[in-house]
């Protein structure tokens, strides 16, 4: 299940979930919209990772917490630090990014 961020307080979260994962993404984005879907497919398939999805334009401090300059840009959280993120819209480099923080 995704959450989508109501408020800025994606640092709250990481620090309470072992693993988080984070779309970025914005209204206007079309790259987001595409990527949505494969996003909540990578959710219900880990449903022990917290995937959240912030708008980066409403929420500046979580847009912070990982080095954002292009959308959609995904990001994972471990143990309350920031892991590592990556900027795309293609879905086999999103499992690339979320093989890292998954036990094999």
């Amino acid at each position: 299940m995704i959450q989508e961020l109501e408020q800025d307080n994606l640092e709250q979260l990481v620090s309470e979930n072992d693993t988080v994962v984070v779309q970025y993404s914005a209204s206007w984005c079309g790259n987001c919209r595409i990527m949505k879907p494969k996003f909540k497919k990578l959710a219900s398939e880990n449903e022990n990772i917290k995937f959240v999805v912030v708008d980066a334009e409403k929420h500046p401090e979580s847009r912070k917490m990982a080095t954002v300059d292009n959308l959609p840009t995904f990001a994972t959280f471990q143990n309350g630090a920031f892991k590592n993120q990556v900027q795309t819209n293609k879905f086999d480099v999103l499992k690339d990014l979320l093989n890292e923080v998954t036990p094999n």
